[in-house]
């Protein structure tokens, strides 16, 4: 499992994002299992995802609408498949408005900058 904290810190609410390799719905769901383990995960706010399984995509938004998607779009658009990320927010008290998709953007491309780097021979 790959987790990258305080990816993000905006008006109170804070960004991290996790993942790692995933085959079914099976696995997915022991990956979150796992990351929920840690009460930090537990208590977060949103544990937004999105993976590209030989099935199909499978995504949840965790209650930040839209938010799956943008995750989806981008595994789709770098070619990850088999791939869990999952982006966490702790909401900070104030509505961040479009700013919140620019974040789990911005989370999703540090994962699979860091993704990339740790694949490489």
């Amino acid at each position: 499992m790959l987790q990258i904290l305080n990816v993000v810190s905006d008006r109170g609410s804070r960004y991290a994002v996790s993942g790692g390799p995933v085959n079914s719905r099976a696995d997915i769901d022991a990956f979150l299992k796992t990351l929920k383990s840690n009460k930090k995960f537990a208590r977060a706010t949103h544990n937004t995802w999105a993976a590209l399984l030989p099935d199909g995509p499978l995504r949840n938004d965790d209650g930040e609408s839209g938010a799956a998607a943008a995750i989806l779009r981008m595994l789709d658009r770098e070619a990850v498949t088999d791939h869990l990320i999952v982006v966490t927010r702790w909401y900070g008290g104030t509505q961040l408005g479009g700013d919140r998709f620019r974040h789990v953007t911005t989370c999703t491309r540090a994962y699979l900058d860091a993704l990339s780097l740790s694949t490489k021979p």
